[in-house]
């Protein structure tokens, strides 16, 4: 078996890899089932079991997601021993995706809590593996060996505590999943590369913006077959789209690594970027069920009343936005004058939920944004560092050396920022 050597954090046109690629394209059945199962719900008037419920199995599927893809890029021989491991990893994400629809409708979370401690236990393997390879990050990476395996026992022990016990507990387990990398990294950075996990996090802003689409397609291809409100359905048909592409103009505003290579390799902004992504690829996913549960609506095949259904079009929009713009466009904007209209806009938006035709009038509120905002990423320039200098290929040498520095000295980061810790694998 191969040594398991962190790699070149400064290593220049690093790339998500055909192995990652097909783990993102195994994970698009799991964020379909969740989001098939949220439409189910949302079209019979189950709202509030249906968000939590939906907030609960997106979870595991992001954490799984997440971790892996910063451990990839710390750790990434590419051998036959971790892509066996990766592939055990894509079969825990399909057993989790085959067990989503029994979560919603019964409540029945064995067959996914097999699937999530079969992604989570083949992490802790892979960080064992990093603990004997890497001996100058060794604390760390037993550190999340141990954290991850002690999570993955408490939520086997969750399946046989008292129903009424289930969403507490699983509360518990929640903050002590979140507080493993901070724990973790504590003991010492993982050499991540900035512009890989931006690149990771792009693709799956566009699996989860293209399951949206999808879903609300279908939904609304059903509801034109039956031949019942037309006009209505072209209106859904419309907002959708915009909402779907004004969405993706938005995340793709601002490039994720001029922050990550610079002001975000700090603790308190690192955390806040990656955790918060949870949110942005939440929302993307209820917009697609929410449009196709607004569809089911207007054709008079569900009880639930307008502005409910509303809402279900509106407020993820109105959470995606917020979010997007908080943790990732903000950071850019130095005047009150840039930032003030994305608040504004994401006010706007969860009333619109009353109006009419909801979808219309969000991704027209959308459609605004972003025409008042930055064309492109090109806009933004080219990197920079926290100095304002562009960064180019040429300083991956000093990268390396700031990132040595930083590890060697423990808290302290590159140019004297803090690097308390990162996300899982980072």
């Amino acid at each position: 078996m191969s040594t398991m050597r962190g790699r070149d954090p400064g290593e220049p046109h690093r790339s998500a890899t055909p192995l990652e690629l097909f783990y993102d394209l195994c994970f698009v059945i799991a964020v379909a089932q969740a989001s098939a199962s949220l439409h189910t719900a949302l079209t019979h008037g189950l709202y509030a079991s249906g968000a939590l419920r939906f907030a609960l199995v997106f979870f595991t599927i992001w954490w799984a997601w997440m971790n892996f893809t910063w451990f990839a890029s710390a750790y990434d021989p590419d051998d036959v021993p971790y892509r066996l491991t990766v592939f055990v990893q894509i079969t825990g994400s399909l057993v989790l995706a085959a067990g989503v629809r029994r979560a919603f409708e019964a409540g029945d979370l064995r067959i996914v809590t097999l699937g999530y401690v079969v992604l989570r236990s083949t992490l802790a393997a892979l960080w064992l593996r990093a603990a004997l390879s890497d001996p100058a990050r060794r604390r760390t990476a037993l550190r999340f060996a141990g954290g991850v395996t002690a999570c993955q026992l408490g939520w086997v022990a969750l399946l046989g505590v008292p129903p009424v016990l289930r969403l507490p507990g699983m509360a518990v387990l929640i903050a002590a999943e979140l507080s493993v990398p901070v724990w973790a990294q504590s003991a010492g950075m993982t050499p991540w590369h900035p512009h890989h996990i931006a690149e990771r996090y792009e693709l799956f802003t566009l699996i989860v913006l293209g399951e949206s689409v999808a879903a609300a397609t279908v939904a609304v291809r059903s509801a034109f077959d039956r031949h019942q409100g037309t006009g209505a359905l072209a209106a859904v048909a419309a907002g959708g789209l915009l909402t779907a592409y004004a969405m993706w103009w938005l995340y793709f505003a601002r490039p994720a690594h001029t922050l990550l290579a610079t002001t975000h390799r700090a603790h308190r902004r690192r955390f806040p970027w990656a955790y918060g992504h949870y949110l942005v690829f939440a929302a993307a996913t209820a917009e697609g069920a929410g449009l196709a549960a607004y569809a089911d609506h207007v054709t008079r095949h569900t009880g639930a009343s307008s502005p409910a259904a509303g809402a279900a079009v509106t407020v993820p929009a109105a959470v995606f936005l917020v979010t997007v713009w908080a943790v990732h466009l903000r950071p850019h904007q130095a005047r009150v004058a840039e930032r003030l209209p994305y608040p504004v806009t994401a006010a706007a938006l969860v009333p619109a939920a009353w109006s009419p035709a909801p979808a219309l009038v969000a991704g027209a509120l959308l459609a605004v944004l972003v025409a008042l905002g930055p064309a492109h990423a090109g806009d933004s320039g080219p990197s920079a560092d926290d100095t304002g200098e562009p960064v180019s290929d040429g300083m991956c040498a000093s990268r390396r050396a700031a990132w040595a520095d930083a590890e060697g000295a423990g808290e302290a980061g590159p140019r004297g920022t803090s690097e308390g810790g990162a996300p899982e694998g980072s």
